[in-house]
């Protein structure tokens, strides 16, 4: 992998966290280098880069100190969600809001057009891309 896209990602993935970065902006810089999915896992505190590339890009990432628990809210998770679309929520706060509704991560398939939230029991929530 070559330094430019090592750094593109990770500035997005740390701009990202301080909240500085929308959904489609990240997104937008992540497809420029190549990312075709990437694993935000909140209980191994990284996020990982998939490349089209067949490379990996793995990201440690501070997590809020929010006790995860066992049942998943996906009404709450939904909400999250809704809020991010609609910039009244950025990442740090989305972070809180999803791992309080019993989210352990997610995976963004970026050319599948849609993101699957996990829970802690195996639990799936797939939200597609708004259409735009």
């Amino acid at each position: 992998m070559n330094l430019n896209t090592k750094d593109v990602i990770e500035k997005c993935a740390h701009q990202s966290h301080a909240g500085l970065l929308t959904f489609p902006e990240a997104l937008a810089r992540l497809i420029e280098v190549g990312v075709e999915s990437y694993f935000a896992d909140y209980r191994n505190q990284s996020t990982t880069y998939y490349l089209s590339s067949h490379q990996v890009c793995a990201v440690p990432m501070e997590m809020p100190l929010v006790e995860i628990p066992n049942s998943f809210n996906k009404d709450r998770v939904v909400s999250a969600i809704r809020g991010a679309q609609s910039d009244a929520v950025r990442y740090p706060e989305f972070l809180k809001l999803t791992m309080a509704a019993g989210c352990i991560g997610y995976i963004v398939w970026i050319a599948g057009r849609h993101v699957s939230y996990f829970g802690r029991q195996g639990e799936v929530h797939i939200e597609h891309f708004p259409q735009g």
